[in-house]
């Protein structure tokens, strides 16, 4: 694995990537953008993206303009050597670790700014969140420019606003969503959970199992959202110490609230296990996507 850290040290590194492939043609190049503090849930995203192309590149960078006054930009757990460490093992190819200061010499003067589709649910927590997002992977894809890109399905939200921006941007990719990967328990893998104490932890499991209970409702032919709601709103209300920020049924491109549920309608929740927000959600009907608890 080759390690890089700037732009043109990138640009050669790929040209060299691409350049060794198969007789005929260049190697297809996949891209596995993250935030490092990597676990399980990113290398199920560097085996996905190793099925589909030749060549694994992935980017570690804590990107500033995601982060809103008073969030844990500062204490966002960074382990760059174990990172790399770990993105080695895991046979990835090309690694991009650019500091603040590579990807944004100066204050950005010009940003992706996203629609409506980001004012609700994490938007609406965290406004101009999904604009930092966006600005950001627009960046990467530019500068890595894959054939693949693989992002993970836990955090839903982010995943339908870069499937639109590639979509009405015209960006030249495929863009592929792996299954979330789950503890033992159904939580959710997330960098954030190393935050939880050994309490909040243990209430933390309310949320898959409360995403189980609507599930198992819709397995059942539930069809009303509003009921469906209800039934992981009853398990979550188990552990009051938990905080919801929202729990809704939504279409899962527009992501507006729906009324009545369907096979591949979304169910998202955002929970605050003391000061840790921790982001779930199931696609109905669909169980890749789904707890494995139902």
């Amino acid at each position: 694995m080759l390690t890089v850290g700037t732009a043109a040290e990138l640009r050669g590194a790929l040209y060299a990537l691409r350049g060794a492939g198969r007789p005929g043609g260049a190697r297809r190049v996949a891209f596995v953008p993250t935030m490092g503090a990597l676990h399980a849930g990113h290398l199920s995203l560097v085996a996905e993206a190793r099925r589909r192309a030749d060549a694994v590149v992935m980017s570690v960078f804590v990107n500033p303009l995601q982060f809103g006054p008073g969030e844990d930009f500062a204490r966002y757990p960074r382990a760059a050597e174990r990172d790399a460490a770990m993105a080695r093992d895991a046979d990835v190819d090309l690694l991009f670790m650019p500091s603040v200061d590579v990807l944004y010499p100066r204050q950005p003067r010009v940003r992706v700014v996203p629609g409506s589709m980001a004012d609700r649910w994490e938007g609406a927590v965290r406004p101009g969140h999904f604009a930092g997002v966006l600005t950001v992977v627009a960046k990467l894809f530019h500068l890595v420019a894959p054939d693949v890109a693989v992002f993970g399905q836990k955090d839903a939200q982010q995943v339908a606003l870069v499937r639109a921006m590639v979509a009405d941007l015209d960006i030249p990719l495929d863009l592929v969503v792996a299954p979330t990967v789950r503890e033992a328990d159904g939580l959710a893998l997330s960098s954030r959970n190393v935050y939880l104490s050994d309490a909040e932890r243990a209430r933390a499991r309310h949320i898959p199992e409360a995403l189980a209970a609507a599930e198992r409702r819709f397995a059942s032919g539930e069809r009303s959202a509003a009921a469906l709601q209800d039934a992981a709103h009853a398990v979550l209300a188990r552990a009051p110490e938990l905080t919801t920020d929202y729990l809704a049924v939504t279409d899962p491109e527009s992501l507006e609230p729906a009324e009545v549920a369907g096979p591949g309608s979304l169910l998202m929740v955002a929970v605050r296990a003391g000061r840790t927000r921790l982001l779930d959600n199931v696609v109905l009907g669909d169980p890749t996507y789904g707890t494995g608890l139902a």
